[in-house]
């Protein structure tokens, strides 16, 4: 039996056809259904919008059902905030029918799958993507570039940041660290995006920086040699000697982070993006007043502030300071410039050498204390002269006072004792008379040195008292030419038996007169010897 050919349907437009067997048009409900599987990505319109779910119409013959937690990849976000009535969104299949018979579908795993696609896409081109910070979480950020894309903290900014919730809602732009698919984690990393803007920045700053410029700038850190302003896209090192004019032992004295300076450019190397900045050019250089007033040589007061093993810097004035070598410390060798002066400490400096072009100072301290040595003995010698003065006239004075010498002879041997014992009376005007009689008395008082008074002192002390009641002598003529040639001229004292064997009385000298000076000094001398 012939196979009886089958007679289609008639599509006359969207949704409708004419039954080819009763030629009556009817809806086409085969056609308008689709046919797709668990994981296929469905185009649909939101018709209705609840608490937990969303109902979206895709051409099925039941509407699709969106659960609240697959409309967002943000945590604790109610429909309304993610979808409205009427808005056109792609889904997932997740399963065509439940046990309920519903068609489950997820949005956000719809994204995910395009964003997983584009996201290949950028990071084979190094490009950038874009997203909202949606959520703090520790070690970093969360961003919303359609999936859950994580920021380290360390890669959110070119420097450390201290509060992460300060970028909460904050459009973020970003590269791409690292896709894993299968473990669904994408890293970002703001601070690469960052880098590499600032170098293109960088290089074009670079190219109109020139030596000499004056500009502004931000302190973005500190170091212990230095500070690091940020002059517009470019961080320029402020070296700890070109800070001030004055000592710095630590940036921080001078400078705090965030702190607003006006820079000069004091060097450019364009080969290594580098840019030396000095901040002491852009302040009155105590150099050009101070230092023009000091003179080498001069003498100046200045405090050591700091000590090294080569020497000592010392400040003479506000932002001016010199160097004492270790060799200008001391006369004697220094080990450690710490022996001879301390931190703080106020000295006395002789200004040896200046160099203003190079902003040096060389200072001496044993060169000081040298000068200040030799003016303390000018000022003390003139206290010494009014003695020596006074000295003078009294010597003068003798030859005033001497009266002309009598014409009376004067025996030698007869006037010798009175002469010795004037002599000792006299002894303040005439010394030299004195010296020449005392080894006499010595040689008198020799023969017995055990007695406590000799017959010879007892007899002098006899002499004196008779020569008071004498004519007495004066000094003038102790101290006359002859009577000073005279006594020069004496033979030197004899021995104690040659003195009593002179004392004896010759034959030939005749006697004494009695009652005489001669008369009584040779009774003494007779009692003496016996």
């Amino acid at each position: 039996m012939p196979m009886e050919e089958k007679i289609e349907n008639e599509v006359l437009e969207e949704g409708f056809l004419r039954n080819a067997e009763t030629g009556k048009i009817e809806p086409d409900y085969d056609g308008t259904i689709r046919n797709f599987s668990d994981g296929d990505i469905v185009t649909g319109q939101i018709v209705r919008v609840d608490r937990d779910e969303v109902l979206v119409d895709i051409g099925y013959k039941s509407e699709g059902v969106i659960p609240a937690r697959e409309l967002s990849i943000r945590y604790g976000v109610s429909p309304e905030e993610v979808v409205k009535l009427g808005d056109t969104i792609d889904a997932l299949v997740l399963q065509k029918e439940d046990k309920d018979g519903r068609l489950i579908l997820s949005k956000k795993r719809a994204e995910y799958e395009r964003v997983w696609q584009r996201l290949d896409a950028i990071k084979e081109i190094d490009g950038t993507v874009k997203g909202q910070v949606i959520e703090v979480v520790k070690g970093g950020l969360i961003v919303d570039i359609g999936l859950r894309g994580f920021v380290p903290a360390s890669l959110v900014d070119t420097q450390r940041v201290k509060d992460l919730k300060t970028y909460i809602g904050t459009e973020f732009e970003c590269k791409i660290v690292e896709l894993n698919r299968s473990r669904n984690n994408v890293v970002l990393s703001r601070r690469a995006f960052l880098d590499t803007l600032r170098k293109e920045e960088k290089k074009q700053l670079l190219e109109q920086l020139e030596p000499g410029q004056t500009v502004k700038g931000t302190v973005s850190s500190i170091v212990s040699f230095g500070a690091f302003v940020d002059i517009g896209g470019i961080d320029g090192l402020v070296h700890i000697s070109e800070l001030s004019w004055g000592h710095v032992d630590h940036p921080s004295e001078v400078l705090a982070v965030g702190d607003e300076v006006t820079v000069q450019i004091l060097n450019v190397e364009k080969d290594r993006n580098r840019v030396s900045l000095g901040l002491k050019q852009c302040q009155p250089d105590p150099w050009k007043e101070t230092v023009k007033k000091l003179v080498a040589g001069e003498i100046v007061t200045g405090t050591v502030m700091k000590i090294v093993p080569f020497g000592a810097f010392v400040s003479v004035a506000d932002g001016v300071e010199g160097l004492i070598h270790i060799s200008e410390l001391a006369d004697s060798r220094v080990e450690f410039p710490g022996d001879i002066v301390d931190v703080g400490q106020i000295v006395q400096v002789k200004v040896v050498d200046i160099e203003l072009e190079r902003h040096r100072l060389s200072l001496s301290l044993k060169q000081a204390s040298a000068a200040n040595n030799t003016d303390e003995t000018e000022a003390e010698a003139p206290a010494a002269e009014p003695v020596e003065v006074a000295a003078e006239p009294a010597a003068e004075e003798e030859p005033v006072a001497a009266e002309p010498m009598t014409e009376e002879p004067v025996e030698p041997a007869a006037e010798a004792p009175e002469a010795a014992t004037s002599l000792e009376e006299a002894a303040p005007l005439a010394e030299p008379v004195e010296v020449a009689a005392e080894p006499a008395a010595e040689a008198i008082a020799a023969p017995d040195d055990t007695m406590k008074e000799s017959a010879i002192e007892r007899t002098l002390r006899d002499v004196e008292s008779v020569g008071r009641e004498v004519e007495p002598i004066d000094a003038a003529e102790l101290t006359s030419p002859d009577l000073m040639a005279s006594a020069e001229q004496a033979p030197a004292p004899a021995e104690p038996e040659a003195v009593a064997e002179e004392s004896k009385p010759k034959k030939d000298e005749p006697a004494a007169e009695p009652g005489t000076l001669e008369a009584i000094l040779e009774e003494m001398k007779k009692e003496t010897k016996g």
